[in-house]
């Protein structure tokens, strides 16, 4: 009788024996999707919680847009980073009010229209948002956003939440299909009730209405009239942060404490 004990060598190297939260390929199978949704939404919600971020002000625009480029470019980056500058200014980014903070900037993260956002909030000492997304060609995040407050989603449901479930107003520059896309699901969760209301400023008519025949909607019967009222209109970067007041918008009037005790 051979009384030696074999190894377990075999045992300790096979996947099953990994620690559950350490094994990589069990987290990233098709069983484990839930928890990787539930993974996204947690961790971006601690890091929002610790800076005290009760709610925030969402700009959308394309990323292509360039504060050197053709056309109408420069002045859109310049009127989305002027609006990113007044609105943590005015409306609560830099007051400490017990710890939390209003209308902070939240973008999408990346560059153009997102960049220009971020950037204002960054010109005047005022945390901003950045939810990015994981896309085949990588994306990386404006160098403006609020490190802390940079994040990365592989899902676009939950990134789509983050940037939804705070927002006290929405504010649209010219863009192209993902900003459409995002317009849409916000005027769609505001026609059915299933966002409170928060108003919703399109920048530049012209472009808008060049490409989106809202009153044809109208005309039509697809959409009611106070559907077509949640949709306004501004010119410059001033325009937008009247409107967002006439239409609504809640701003912390606490004066800003000094520095040293943000």
């Amino acid at each position: 009788m051979n009384d030696d004990k074999p190894s377990n060598a075999a045992n300790i190297a096979s996947p099953s024996y990994r620690l559950a939260a350490m094994d990589q390929d069990f987290l990233l199978g098709d069983s484990m999707r839930g928890v990787r949704f539930m993974l996204e939404y947690a961790k971006a919600e601690d890091s929002l919680r610790i800076w005290g971020v009760r709610s925030t002000i969402v700009v959308f625009g394309s990323a292509r847009v360039r504060e050197n480029g053709p056309g109408k470019h420069p002045f859109w980056y310049g009127q989305a980073r002027a609006f990113g500058a007044l609105a943590s200014q005015r409306g609560g980014a830099l007051t400490d009010n017990g710890g939390k903070r209003d209308n902070v900037i939240a973008t999408g993260g990346g560059p153009g229209i997102m960049e220009a956002a971020n950037r204002g909030a960054f010109d005047v000492g005022a945390p901003s948002i950045g939810f990015n997304i994981t896309l085949p060609h990588e994306q990386e995040p404006n160098a403006y956003s609020t490190p802390d407050l940079t994040f990365r989603f592989h899902y676009f449901a939950m990134r789509k939440m983050h940037l939804a479930m705070r927002a006290n107003a929405l504010v649209v520059f010219p863009g192209g299909f993902g900003t459409l896309d995002e317009l849409f699901e916000l005027l769609t969760l505001r026609q059915t009730g299933k966002a409170p209301p928060l108003p919703i400023v399109l920048f530049d008519r012209a472009y808008w209405q060049s490409v989106i025949k809202f009153d044809a909607l109208l005309e039509h019967g697809m959409v009611s009239e106070s559907d077509r009222r949640l949709v306004n209109f501004a010119e410059t970067a001033e325009d937008v942060w009247q409107t967002l007041i006439d239409n609504g918008l809640i701003v912390q009037t606490l004066e800003r404490k000094p520095d040293a005790e943000l």
